[in-house]
């Protein structure tokens, strides 16, 4: 699997496992995450693949790198996409 592959499964597993917001983002904690058996099975590098995602500005979330136990209850938003304007 590539990053761009990567990525859009991590926001189907964040819309999966998160709760939807009224702007429409999506919000999970890093331990829902990192401990979800599916998500362990897909992602080789969830850790990687949230720095990748940040990054592209698809998810947010304080810090730079998550580990487990210490980042736990570090939330995960899963940016709404940008509204479509009518040119």
């Amino acid at each position: 699997m590539n990053v761009e592959e990567e990525v859009g499964k991590l926001k189907e597993e964040i819309q999966r496992l998160g709760q939807k917001q009224p702007d429409g983002s999506y919000k999970v904690t890093f331990g829902v995450i990192f401990n979800d058996d599916r998500c362990a099975n897909i992602f080789e590098a969830l850790v990687g693949t949230l720095r990748a995602a940040k990054k592209r500005k698809i998810v947010t979330y304080d810090g730079e790198l998550l580990l487990q136990g210490v980042h736990d209850n570090v939330e995960i938003t899963l940016l709404p996409p940008p509204a479509v304007t009518a040119a």
